[in-house]
């Protein structure tokens, strides 16, 4: 699947801990401090708790709170006591902890190009090499315009848009999203992207992380920040040093302007609530904090294309994981179902992503990914069978309240790479999937086609010196003056699926919402957005047979096959849940 300021030093050993700048009073508190050397704690208070009895709880336990959301009940705590889980458990006000984990030794599979980097095995796959590798770069998409009138110069590479009816002559003529706030809780948003900046909201974006320079070892991870083109690990808020946010903020909200491409709702306010590491890695506490900000600050949707770090399913009784393990895991969904709580009380939408797993999320399944990064020299992910859905659970797709998206490619059917599940998923919006078509070969345009960062192009290789592109996964366009160029990558994965249902959620907002007088703009009840995004989304049978065989044929020259099987109805199901997403039947046009 495919994130906020710090409150300490950054060290070999630290870990990204809360971004606290400028956040609501009394919502977060923060105290700095040096924390190399120290291990750090996530923790639970029971709800309702002093500020008081927690503190006192913590110190008793050998902790110290460097920073606290008192909305949700939960701190970063850094301790040198190695006995710290357990002296918590005994105290009465703490529900859990859960170890907001150092990078001791970065498994050699988990190392990229120089750093460690979250698998994505979506964007792997678009982007791996081999025969015929740079082939198909230029093949239209599916859904050409046919002569029809388009929104921006390389609308004709937005299959996407095509298929939802997000274009000139559909949604777009009916958009009412100004002063409608989109939060894009990710990697960061490049706020200066020219298919971006109109529509950026620098006063209300935050960074809640630091950067990770190294591990313990001295291993790269976020790699040095003296090379970033900030030279910061403290970035500011409209960074994207990854890039996979700012994909996600172009698909809700590229505005009309002539230059590239343009999103869902082109008029809508991009707000960048940046909860992940540069290397692609949500901690706990940022995640919280990013949901209670949302909510704090009149955010109308939020969308979330990932799961929380380290565990893809938290289980509260597996028998591979410790007992530790297992109260860690807890503590996670707790934690973070308060905070989706709180922002959904609050009057925040809430859109997921469904995960790049090709798995049946209803089924017993197998997780041999987690945890995903390590807390110990040596430390490596092991395979957990047979896991029980009743008690594994992976967040945030699977929070109670939150819309879940599985992706879909040119030709509508479910992506070979998107997980599933009768109710699991609710709705299905275009993910790419850039092995859809009858020679089920690769061919970019089938992936999704949004903004890339320009020094993130420069630093991947993915243009040359003269700032021309040179890979197969990535376009430049200018506006007509040709003074005012910018870079778009093709990314495929539930991650791009979501942002298509936010941008639809965010269209609902505006067409059908009353004046938020506590923040400005437009508000709409989540459930009544819920409803109207499921009721307008088009309804898509399972294919027949319900059990669907993939056949892709790699560039390696291997062809891969795989079959999942849909169950449901022609209405609801579990590839598709409610339906594809529509934008122009969404606001009732």
């Amino acid at each position: 699947m495919p994130g906020l300021r710090s409150l300490a030093a950054t060290s070999t050993l630290a870990l990204a801990l809360t971004a606290l700048v400028a956040s609501p009073a009394g919502a977060i508190t923060s105290a700095e401090g040096e924390v190399a050397g120290e291990q750090q704690y996530v923790v639970l208070f029971a709800e309702g708790a002093s500020a008081a009895a927690t503190r006192a709880a913590v110190e008793a336990a050998g902790g110290t709170i460097v920073a606290e959301n008192t909305e949700v009940g939960v701190a970063t705590v850094v301790t040198t006591e190695s006995d710290f889980a357990s002296e918590a458990a005994a105290q009465a006000v703490i529900e859990g902890t859960a170890l907001n984990r150092v990078f001791a030794d970065v498994p050699e599979s988990q190392k990229g190009a120089g750093a460690a980097e979250k698998s994505d095995a979506a964007k792997n796959d678009l982007r791996s090499s081999g025969p015929g590798a740079a082939a198909a770069t230029g093949a239209p998409a599916t859904r050409p315009s046919k002569g029809k009138p388009v929104a921006e110069p390389l609308a004709d590479l937005q299959w996407d848009m095509q298929a939802i009816d997000a274009t000139v002559d559909g949604s777009y003529r009916h958009d009412k999203t100004a002063g409608v706030l989109v939060g894009i809780i990710d990697t960061g948003v490049d706020g200066s992207h020219p298919d971006i900046a109109p529509n950026f909201d620098a006063e209300l974006s935050r960074n809640f992380t630091v950067d990770i320079e190294v591990d313990a070892n001295g291993d790269p991870i976020d790699g040095p920040c003296a090379d970033e083109p900030d030279q910061s690990c403290e970035d500011a808020a409209d960074v994207d040093e990854n890039g996979h946010g700012t994909h996600v903020a172009s698909t809700i909200g590229s505005p009309i302007n002539g230059i590239g491409i343009a999103g869902v709702a082109p008029d809508v306010k991009l707000v960048n609530l940046r909860a992940a590491q540069d290397s692609g890695y949500f901690f706990l506490q940022a995640s919280v904090d990013a949901l209670t900000y949302a909510g704090d600050v009149g955010i109308d949707v939020v969308n979330m294309s990932y799961y929380v770090d380290p565990w893809l399913f938290n289980c509260t009784s597996h028998p591979a994981d410790s007992a530790e393990d297992q109260a860690e895991q807890q503590t996670i969904v707790t934690a973070m179902q308060r905070a989706l709580d709180y922002a959904r009380d609050h009057g925040v939408t809430l859109v997921s992503a469904a995960g790049n797993g090709a798995t049946d999320y209803t089924k017993v399944i197998s997780d041999s990914s987690s945890p995903d990064f390590a807390s110990e020299p040596g430390e490596v992910a092991y395979t957990r069978d047979l896991l029980d859905p009743a008690s594994c659970t992976s967040m945030p797709s699977e929070g109670a309240g939150v819309i879940t998206v599985s992706s879909t490619g040119q030709s509508d059917r479910k992506a070979y790479y998107s997980d599933y599940g009768n109710g699991y998923v609710d709705v299905a919006a275009p993910g790419g999937d850039v092995y859809d078509n009858a020679e089920g070969t690769r061919q970019y345009p089938g992936g999704i086609l949004a903004a890339y960062p320009a020094a993130l192009a420069e630093e991947e290789g993915a243009i040359d010196e003269n700032g021309d592109v040179v890979v197969p996964w990535a376009v430049k366009n200018c506006d007509a003056s040709g003074e005012t160029c910018a870079y778009y990558q093709y990314l495929q994965g539930t991650s791009m699926a979501s942002p298509h249902a936010a941008g639809v959620a965010a269209l609902i907002v505006g067409q059908f919402g009353h004046a938020d007088k506590a923040h400005g703009g437009k508000t709409l009840s989540p459930a009544m957005t819920e409803s109207i995004l499921l009721s307008s989304a088009v309804d898509t049978a399972c294919p027949d047979p319900a059990a669907f065989t993939y056949v892709r044929h790699l560039p390696t020259g291997v062809t891969a096959t795989t079959t999942h099987t849909c169950e449901g109805g022609p209405t609801k199901n579990g590839f598709f849940g409610d339906g594809i997403v529509n934008a122009l039947a969404a606001i009732g046009r």
